[in-house]
């Protein structure tokens, strides 16, 4: 009877020891006297104990790899401060252990040299300017070398790109002068649009009076009218003014000049008693 108890136990501990459980989403690696032998998928597997070992196991779903902050000489000799994260996945899991010795530690130091690499080409507008074709390179360049260690890196993201503290002052108070000088040009674009303006309605206001004119050489009287008003127009907007007053007259026309300044003068007063009476 014990023999047959002994006989039972040897046997059930050899089929607990040759059963193995491969969680899903996981691949494990056997050697059989110390050489490859087979992979194991996931759910229940068996293997010979003594004879069979697992070597590795590890998960086929994706992974994330924090790149260390970097810095990073740009195109035009300025140091950033790269930070970037890579999402990879085992395609290969007997390429992944076989053919490096520290799988995730190759990739970090293959993202670092190539991120270093790929910047290094753009100058430190291009890079803000250009990030997500940045990440692209870097993507296409890390699939040029990882296959071979039985990975695909899925995509690359440079989570931010730190200036020096001098750089990042220069630039903001680049920025400040390029919107006051953008002001600047928008005033002066409308000072120069109002004076065009002007310059055009004066312009059609000669035109009129000059074809009044030929029309009727007697509207004369109505042109001298006009320099008399702009000539009173002047004298009350010298007056109003704080600094000295000196107004200057053509003694050749200063009687014509004084009559029809009178005579505008009293047409204005007549003017205003008429709106204040119709108040």
């Amino acid at each position: 009877m014990e023999p047959i108890i002994a006989i039972v136990l040897v046997l059930m501990g050899y089929a607990l020891g040759s059963a193995k459980l491969i969680n899903e989403g996981n691949e494990a690696l056997v050697e059989r006297l110390g050489k490859y032998h087979r992979k194991l998928d996931p759910g229940l597997n068996f293997i010979i104990p003594l004879l069979d070992q697992i070597v590795m196991e590890d998960t086929t779903r994706e992974q994330i790899l924090d790149i260390k902050p970097q810095n990073i000489i740009t195109k035009d000799n300025i140091y950033v401060e790269i930070d970037a994260v890579l999402f990879w996945r085992i395609q290969d899991i007997k390429k992944s252990y076989y053919e490096i010795e520290d799988l995730q530690t190759a990739l970090s130091q293959l993202a670092t040299t190539t991120i270093r690499e790929i910047l290094a080409q753009h100058t430190l507008e291009e890079t803000n300017v250009l990030r997500s074709d940045m990440d692209r390179a870097i993507l296409d360049s890390l699939n040029a070398i990882t296959p071979k260690w039985g990975v695909e890196v899925l995509r690359v993201d440079i989570q931010s790109i730190t200036l020096p503290e001098s750089v990042r002052k220069s630039m903001e108070e680049q920025r400040a002068a390029e919107i006051k000088s953008r002001a600047a040009i928008l005033e002066a674009e409308g000072e120069r649009q109002a004076a065009v303006k002007k310059a055009e309605g004066t312009k059609r206001s000669m035109e009129i009076i000059a074809e009044a004119l030929r029309d009727n050489p007697g509207n004369k009287d109505i042109l001298r009218y006009l320099v008399a008003q702009d000539y009173i127009n002047a004298s009350y907007r010298l007056g109003e003014s704080e600094n000295a007053k000196v107004v200057f007259v053509d003694p050749g026309k200063s009687a014509d000049m004084m009559e029809l300044i009178a005579q505008t003068v009293s047409q204005e007063g007549n003017n205003n008693k008429s709106e204040n009476g119709s108040v």
